[in-house]
């Protein structure tokens, strides 16, 4: 997966455990794509202030996804619920009555996973 792109995540996950400060960096940096002389600008501090910033803020979160796997997990969930899902479509066309039941109890199972 992209660098940025997992950064991303990994703050959607644990961004709340940032400082404002390093909230604000974050978000200038990767959702709005400043420079750090426009973050640093903006903000009314040095770029290094700002790279130091975004360094703190990356370790932190890489830091709290190796501790607590919470990505890692939902990732993993979301895949055996593919795999689940593609199953009990298979099952679903049975033309054993009860198992095409069961294959749409299972598949309203994955639903309520997914919301």
């Amino acid at each position: 997966m992209d660098d940025a792109l997992e950064l991303v995540l990994l703050y959607d996950y644990y961004g709340s455990l940032l400082t404002e400060r390093m909230r604000e960096c974050f978000e200038m940096r990767y959702n709005q794509d400043l420079s750090l002389g426009e973050i640093g600008e903006e903000l009314g501090i040095s770029r290094q202030g700002v790279h130091d910033n975004l360094a703190r803020a990356e370790a932190l979160l890489r830091n709290m996804e190796e501790k607590t796997g919470c990505v890692r997990r939902d990732r993993t969930c979301r895949k055996m619920a593919e795999t689940i899902q593609k199953a009990a479509l298979t099952l679903k066309s049975h033309p054993d009555t009860n198992v095409s039941a069961l294959a749409e109890k299972i598949l309203s199972a994955v639903r309520a996973l997914e919301e």
